[in-house]
């Protein structure tokens, strides 16, 4: 059995005993695709595509009460009457931002990637959280890592 594999089956009894369904249904899904001979096809593309699926998919989830109704422009112009909504406006952009900068920093530095997805893992297991946290992670990361490096330029 391979160091991944045995990795896989860690992160499986996490799910498992976190009662995390999205956790176990990922882990299950790929060791299924490994042991069926289609790693070779399906693991690149996922993870190539794999993030900007989840976001089309979310982003669908986000949408469906504009589609039927439930959420309308009359419901959009009273929100903008809120602080809380402006509050929020600004709040996703502003962690837009930020996840943006942290797909780059995902792209170039291997040792980052791996302590987000442990991470996201934990959080996802442990906490309840949900799996975004690597796009977002990666961009307070990125963010900390140019405040740090803004800082220790006054020392040098």
């Amino acid at each position: 059995m391979s160091q991944a594999t045995i990795f896989m089956f860690i992160l499986l009894a996490v799910g498992v005993f976190a009662k995390n369904q999205s956790l176990i249904v990922a882990v299950s899904f790929l060791l299924i695709v490994k042991w069926s001979g289609l790693a070779d096809k399906v693991l690149p593309f996922a993870q190539q595509k794999g993030i900007n699926i989840g976001v089309t998919i979310i982003t669908i989830a986000v949408l469906v009460p504009i589609v039927t109704g439930e959420i309308g422009l009359k419901d959009l112009q009273q929100a903008l009457k809120s602080s809380y909504a402006w509050i929020a406006l600004a709040s996703g952009i502003f962690v837009a931002v930020i996840a943006a900068n942290g797909i780059d920093l995902l792209k170039t530095d291997p040792h980052i990637t791996v302590a987000l997805v442990f991470g996201t893992i934990l959080a996802v297991a442990v906490f309840n959280g949900v799996a975004v946290g690597p796009l977002i992670g990666a961009g307070i990361a990125y963010m900390a890592m140019k405040i740090a490096e803004f800082f220790s330029s006054f020392g040098s």
